[in-house]
Protein backbone atom coordinates (compact mmCIF):
# COMPACT_ATOMS: atom_id res chain seq x y z
CA UNK A 1 0.00 0.00 0.00
CA UNK A 2 1.19 3.46 -1.00
CA UNK A 3 1.38 6.06 1.77
CA UNK A 4 -1.83 7.65 0.45
CA UNK A 5 -3.79 4.78 0.58
CA UNK A 6 -3.07 4.08 4.33
CA UNK A 7 -3.40 7.34 4.65
CA UNK A 8 -7.49 7.03 3.32
CA UNK A 9 -7.78 3.60 5.43
CA UNK A 10 -7.27 5.74 8.08
CA UNK A 11 -9.75 7.71 7.53
CA UNK A 12 -12.46 5.20 6.36
CA UNK A 13 -11.64 3.63 9.87
CA UNK A 14 -12.29 6.71 11.69
CA UNK A 15 -15.35 7.73 9.67
CA UNK A 16 -16.74 4.40 10.03
CA UNK A 17 -15.98 5.01 14.03
CA UNK A 18 -17.87 8.21 14.35
CA UNK A 19 -20.62 7.03 12.29
CA UNK A 20 -21.77 3.54 13.90
CA UNK A 21 -19.70 3.30 16.84
CA UNK A 22 -17.08 0.57 15.03
CA UNK A 23 -15.31 -0.14 11.93
CA UNK A 24 -14.71 -4.03 10.93
CA UNK A 25 -11.57 -5.08 9.28
CA UNK A 26 -11.42 -8.08 7.35
CA UNK A 27 -7.86 -9.29 6.03
CA UNK A 28 -7.76 -12.12 3.15
CA UNK A 29 -5.09 -14.63 4.08
CA UNK A 30 -2.55 -16.15 1.20
CA UNK A 31 -0.70 -18.83 3.49
CA UNK A 32 -2.85 -18.34 6.59
CA UNK A 33 -6.80 -18.19 7.22
CA UNK A 34 -8.15 -15.07 6.51
CA UNK A 35 -9.48 -12.97 9.26
CA UNK A 36 -11.86 -10.41 10.65
CA UNK A 37 -11.53 -7.76 13.81
CA UNK A 38 -13.22 -4.88 15.29
CA UNK A 39 -12.02 -1.61 16.05
CA UNK A 40 -14.05 1.22 18.25
CA UNK A 41 -16.49 -1.53 20.24
CA UNK A 42 -14.38 -1.20 23.26
CA UNK A 43 -14.67 2.67 23.87
CA UNK A 44 -17.69 3.97 22.28
CA UNK A 45 -19.95 0.66 24.16
CA UNK A 46 -17.81 -0.49 26.55
CA UNK A 47 -17.50 -4.24 25.62
CA UNK A 48 -14.08 -6.16 24.04
CA UNK A 49 -13.25 -5.52 20.88
CA UNK A 50 -13.64 -9.31 18.62
CA UNK A 51 -11.88 -10.84 16.37
CA UNK A 52 -12.98 -13.87 14.11
CA UNK A 53 -10.35 -16.34 12.43
CA UNK A 54 -11.71 -18.32 9.05
CA UNK A 55 -15.20 -17.04 8.28
CA UNK A 56 -16.76 -15.51 4.63
CA UNK A 57 -16.35 -11.89 5.09
CA UNK A 58 -20.20 -10.98 4.84
CA UNK A 59 -21.13 -13.85 7.70
CA UNK A 60 -17.70 -11.86 9.83
CA UNK A 61 -19.48 -8.84 9.63
CA UNK A 62 -23.02 -10.21 10.26
CA UNK A 63 -21.45 -11.74 13.18
CA UNK A 64 -19.44 -8.39 14.68
CA UNK A 65 -22.59 -6.56 14.01
CA UNK A 66 -24.93 -8.73 16.06
CA UNK A 67 -22.34 -9.00 18.76
CA UNK A 68 -22.36 -5.02 19.22
CA UNK A 69 -26.42 -5.25 18.64
CA UNK A 70 -26.67 -8.20 21.50
CA UNK A 71 -24.32 -6.85 24.37
CA UNK A 72 -23.98 -3.45 23.72
CA UNK A 73 -26.33 -2.66 26.34
CA UNK A 74 -25.67 -5.14 28.63
CA UNK A 75 -21.83 -3.91 29.20
CA UNK A 76 -20.48 -7.56 29.33
CA UNK A 77 -20.13 -10.63 26.83
CA UNK A 78 -20.40 -13.62 28.33
CA UNK A 79 -17.26 -15.94 28.47
CA UNK A 80 -16.19 -19.57 27.83
CA UNK A 81 -20.31 -20.07 27.07
CA UNK A 82 -22.47 -21.93 24.28
CA UNK A 83 -24.12 -18.73 22.72
CA UNK A 84 -27.41 -19.96 20.54
CA UNK A 85 -28.22 -16.42 19.92
CA UNK A 86 -25.67 -14.10 17.69
CA UNK A 87 -26.82 -16.29 14.57
CA UNK A 88 -29.10 -18.60 13.74
CA UNK A 89 -26.68 -20.76 11.76
CA UNK A 90 -24.72 -22.47 14.43
CA UNK A 91 -23.84 -21.90 18.15
CA UNK A 92 -21.01 -20.31 19.05
CA UNK A 93 -18.27 -19.16 22.49
CA UNK A 94 -16.82 -16.29 23.02
CA UNK A 95 -13.22 -16.51 24.59
CA UNK A 96 -10.82 -14.16 25.83
CA UNK A 97 -8.25 -13.21 23.70
CA UNK A 98 -4.99 -11.85 25.05
CA UNK A 99 -3.42 -8.72 22.78
CA UNK A 100 -0.07 -10.09 22.97
CA UNK A 101 -1.22 -13.12 20.69
CA UNK A 102 -3.24 -10.69 18.45
CA UNK A 103 -0.67 -7.63 17.97
CA UNK A 104 0.18 -9.39 13.97
CA UNK A 105 -3.62 -8.88 13.02
CA UNK A 106 -5.28 -6.19 14.86
CA UNK A 107 -3.23 -3.30 13.48
CA UNK A 108 -6.05 -0.57 13.37
CA UNK A 109 -7.23 -0.88 17.23
CA UNK A 110 -3.30 -1.33 17.95
CA UNK A 111 -3.36 2.51 16.05
CA UNK A 112 -7.18 3.49 17.16
CA UNK A 113 -6.18 2.93 21.40
CA UNK A 114 -2.31 4.02 21.20
CA UNK A 115 -1.25 4.00 24.76
CA UNK A 116 -5.13 3.38 25.82
CA UNK A 117 -6.52 -0.14 27.13
CA UNK A 118 -8.70 -2.35 25.26
CA UNK A 119 -9.76 -5.89 25.48
CA UNK A 120 -10.04 -8.51 22.50
CA UNK A 121 -12.62 -11.51 22.76
CA UNK A 122 -12.76 -14.40 20.25
CA UNK A 123 -15.40 -15.99 18.63
CA UNK A 124 -15.37 -19.72 18.32
CA UNK A 125 -17.48 -22.03 16.23
CA UNK A 126 -18.37 -25.39 15.23
CA UNK A 127 -17.12 -26.93 11.83
CA UNK A 128 -19.53 -28.43 9.35
CA UNK A 129 -20.54 -31.04 11.26
CA UNK A 130 -21.15 -28.77 14.32
CA UNK A 131 -18.08 -30.05 16.28
CA UNK A 132 -16.17 -27.71 18.25
CA UNK A 133 -12.24 -27.30 18.37
CA UNK A 134 -11.09 -29.98 21.42
CA UNK A 135 -13.92 -32.05 20.13
CA UNK A 136 -13.30 -35.43 18.36
CA UNK A 137 -13.17 -35.27 14.85
CA UNK A 138 -13.13 -31.52 14.77
CA UNK A 139 -11.58 -30.14 10.68
CA UNK A 140 -11.70 -26.71 10.35
CA UNK A 141 -8.60 -24.22 9.59
CA UNK A 142 -9.56 -21.51 12.36
CA UNK A 143 -7.17 -20.28 14.58
CA UNK A 144 -7.27 -19.87 18.14
CA UNK A 145 -5.37 -17.20 20.13
CA UNK A 146 -6.93 -17.65 23.33
CA UNK A 147 -7.84 -20.90 25.79
CA UNK A 148 -10.89 -22.66 24.44
CA UNK A 149 -12.48 -25.29 26.47
CA UNK A 150 -15.89 -26.15 25.49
Amino acid sequence: MTDQQIKEYHEKVEAAIEQYGYHSTFVFGDTTPSFCYSTGIYKNFGIPEIFISALPQNLSHELIQNYVNEFKDVGSVPLDKRINSLTDRFPIYLIEAPKDRLKEYVLSSIRFYGDEDFRYVQLIYPDTKGCFPNDAGYNYDQEIVGNFKN
